[in-house]
């Protein structure tokens, strides 16, 4: 077997190890926490993911590719800019994220938790998007997997056998320790990859160009992940806490297919599309989005005939009757996925070309489309309406951003051209 190709099985074996620990770690504390503590953790999780863009402002995908574009001994310029907006972005933002706390949308237990656990997942995203970006897949899957999967893999183990272990407390703190040693591995394999260029002086020319380019695609995604922190919000005020622990069990397993499809397809095939249309290889950028639609529907697919089949019996092995009360919101929910994961197709096909602005208007789009579809739908299905309220959105979404591909694709780059 060819050494790419095994590679590729290793990395999509990591990002599936990375999952399954993440399904164990979430369905393990739906069986061992009491529903109010999981409504819990999944706000502060998903809080933590909505303030990480603030804390990159999504330079990297101005970064991105103009590493692809540079030879590798500009790299250690262009992170050091990177690196310089950072700090400005935390003494900016640190701050004010602290008023989360001041008006009580998280109790203070969890603040020290919250800014540790943020820090260390924005350094370690970043080194993530860098390995992914310069085709170090391997290792930023492996990275990822000590971030995400394997002190989920200990803590699954140490609660089901130590009841002392049982607490939201000991779960954060493992991962704050995961997060940490992969920023420990991503900084030493850094070091080794012998990129040039870090004794040239900060560039802020280039970093306010970079941020031209950053900022609209910023407000995009800020409006498109926003859905998934607002969501939260939303459903809990309308249903509670305790049934918020249900909402955010359902989430969580609906998210491994995207997780999924970003390790194993999208990190794979999207930077080829990029260098394809940059070296003006239609035929290559065509396979490449043709490969990439055929893995989405199939595995897509594949995955919600397996989580429709397994999911009455894991939630039975939970004990708990709220989460069996509560499962029709597990297929709306899947539903709401599925036309996310298909969308992100012509995502990419739109993002390689450099077509940001559809992709911008589209997120904006999105989140003017979900506040008042699910502010309508509440005041008569209250406890389906934000689950409808996502089903409707990214709907929206794939529909926009495939018109948007083949209007402004050139010909001879689209999907269906012989």
């Amino acid at each position: 077997m060819p050494a790419n190709n095994i590679t590729r099985l290793i990395n999509i074996a990591l990002r599936g190890l990375t999952l399954a620990s993440k399904f164990l770690l979430i369905f393990f504390l739906a069986r061992f926490l009491e529903p109010a503590e999981l409504g819990l953790y999944g706000l502060l999780a998903a809080t933590i993911g909505y303030a990480l863009y603030l804390l990159g402002f999504d330079f990297y995908t101005f970064t991105t590719r103009e590493i692809l574009k540079r030879d590798r001994c500009e790299w250690g310029g262009l992170l050091k800019d990177q690196g310089a907006l950072s700090l400005v972005l935390y003494a900016i933002f640190l701050p004010l994220l602290s008023l989360i706390f001041f008006k009580g949308q998280l109790p203070w237990h969890v603040a020290s938790w919250f800014f540790a656990l943020l820090v260390l997942e924005h350094l370690t995203q970043e080194l993530g998007r860098l390995l992914i970006a310069i085709s170090e897949q391997l290792l930023a899957s492996t990275v990822l997997f000590l971030r995400s999967g394997i002190w989920a893999v200990a803590v699954t183990a140490l609660m089901f056998f130590s009841p002392e272990s049982r607490s939201l407390n000991f779960v954060l703190g493992a991962w704050t320790i995961g997060a940490f040693v992969a920023l420990l591995l991503g900084i030493y394999r850094l070091n080794q990859l012998g990129i040039a260029g870090w004794h040239k002086e900060i560039d802020w020319k280039w970093i306010r160009k970079g941020l031209k380019v950053a900022i609209p695609l910023l407000i995009a995604t800020l409006a498109i992940r926003g859905l998934f922190t607002l969501d939260r919000y939303w459903f809990g005020a309308l249903a509670g806490l305790d049934i918020l622990g249900a909402y955010v069990l359902f989430m969580g397993v609906c998210n491994a297919l995207i997780s999924f499809l970003d390790a194993g397809v999208f990190a794979f095939i999207y930077p080829g599309l990029i260098s394809a249309y940059n070296k003006q290889d239609s035929d290559a950028f065509r396979q490449g989005l043709r490969k990439m639609l055929i893995q989405t529907l199939l595995l897509t697919i594949i995955f919600v005939a397996v989580a429709i089949v397994l999911i009455a019996p894991l939630l039975s092995w939970l004990n708990k009757p709220l989460y069996l009360e509560h499962q029709d919101l597990f297929q709306w929910l899947l539903l709401a996925t599925l036309l996310y994961a298909v969308g992100m197709v012509p995502h990419f096909a739109l993002y390689a070309q450099g077509q940001d602005r559809p992709i911008i208007h589209s997120h904006i789009a999105s989140l003017m489309c979900f506040i008042p579809t699910t502010w309508l739908l509440s005041t008569h299905w209250p406890y389906l309406a934000v689950p409808l309220g996502l089903c409707t959105t990214f709907a929206l979404i794939l529909i926009w951003k495939s018109w948007a591909y083949f209007v402004l694709t050139p010909t001879q780059y689209r999907l269906l051209q012989s």
